[in-house]
């Protein structure tokens, strides 16, 4: 993985926003209608061509493939696992808690968002197994030709942990949640590994981590971190990043966990990267954690510094001052500029428009070279 050995690289979280053409595609897919999978693959194909080009031209270092091939980050893998044939068992989604003070915001809200409604859901009701092997190989395949004209790009590739997938798609079939933790481990050990072995960074998903703490009776923080690094126990911590969010949705968020209560369980994890939300009202004030809270010497930050699910454009010189304020408390070497979360969690429903998006991302790239000038010099 890079670092900032000389200025401030830039990177985002993975998701951008898909063609909707291609998105028409990917629903047609998900409600089972008949798709020619040439024409769907060649899609994919061009969208990850393009996003990787709009990426570099806004003058991203860190760049991935967008998930163009994925519905969303989170229940892409019920397709490349066994354990999740049955539709009769769908998934109840969890309250959201910080709407709960506020019915009637509720109410409104659910009605703006149901897009994301159409995202299948279902629960596990089998022994769980990787078959996902020709879809990874496309989406590595489509990453791999798309930065090969590109001197000295560095590629990541997102992957959904063990526990985020335990959240979306809960269990209904093995003995305890503990086990079927263990269970997705074994299973996506295969897809971690492979994205390595390919060449890419491997950024895994992990917002369950934080939004678990909202929810009763689920597995604890620990039990997910322990699933995690068992899942990547064979791949070198320098090649991984962890991606840590309290939900990408412009609301309330009055019941998000402090990041301060989870942060010890957090770098427990091995990626040597952490990527977490650093520019919403509700979390940007949390970069003073890192005055009292040590950075192990193995870890990296990747703070967010443009809010994913707002149109406004960042100033680069606020982007610059998120930037030195972790800088000055970690070491500038040790600061990747991120975003806060996707700007495509979920195919067909964007909070930010496309065009915005890019823009977004250049004023990333203008602040982050202030910052640069600011502490290098």
């Amino acid at each position: 993985m890079k670092r900032s050995s000389d200025a401030i690289l830039t990177t985002h979280t993975g998701s951008l926003p898909r063609p909707d053409d291609l998105v028409d595609l990917l629903f047609a897919q998900e409600r089972g209608e008949p798709v020619d999978p040439e024409a769907l693959g060649g899609r994919v194909r061009v969208a990850v061509a393009e996003a990787v080009r709009r990426q570099i031209d806004a003058g991203i270092d860190v760049v991935n493939d967008g998930e163009m091939s994925k519905v969303a980050y989170s229940t892409y893998v019920s397709a490349r696992l066994t354990g999740y044939d049955d539709d009769s068992v769908p998934v109840q989604r969890y309250p959201r808690a910080d709407a709960a003070a506020f019915p009637r915001y509720a109410e409104w809200n659910a009605r703006q968002q149901q897009g994301s409604a159409r995202i299948r859901r279902v629960a596990c009701t089998g022994p769980v197994r990787y078959i996902g092997q020709a879809a990874l190989q496309a989406d590595l395949d489509n990453l791999r030709r798309a930065v090969a004209q590109i001197h000295g790009a560095e590629a990541f590739m997102t992957a959904a942990s063990p526990g985020v997938i335990a959240w979306f798609q809960p269990n209904r079939y093995y003995p305890n949640d503990t086990a079927y933790l263990e269970a997705l481990a074994q299973a996506m050990r295969e897809e971690y590994e492979a994205i390595v072995a390919a060449g890419f960074i491997l950024q895994l998903d992990c917002p369950d981590i934080a939004l678990s703490r909202n929810v009763s009776g689920v597995s604890s923080v620990g039990e997910r971190v322990d699933a995690l690094n068992a899942a990547v126990a064979g791949i070198p911590a320098e090649r991984m990043r962890l991606h840590l969010c309290w939900g990408n949705y412009e609301g309330p968020h009055q019941t998000d966990v402090p990041l301060r209560d989870i942060i010890g369980e957090v770098l427990s994890a091995r990626p040597m990267a952490i990527s977490f939300e650093g520019a919403n009202p509700r979390h940007e004030h949390e970069y003073a954690i890192f005055a009292g809270v040590e950075l192990p010497a193995d870890k990296m930050i990747i703070p967010g510094v443009l809010d994913s699910t707002t149109n406004y454009i960042e100033h680069p010189e606020l982007v610059c001052q998120r930037l030195v304020r972790y800088a000055e408390l970690v070491g500038r070497e040790r600061v990747i500029a991120g975003t806060d979360c996707g700007f495509g969690t979920f195919a067909g429903t964007p909070m930010v428009h496309p065009d915005i998006v890019f823009a977004k991302l250049s004023a990333m790239v203008e602040g982050a070279a202030l910052a640069s000038r600011q502490l290098w010099g």
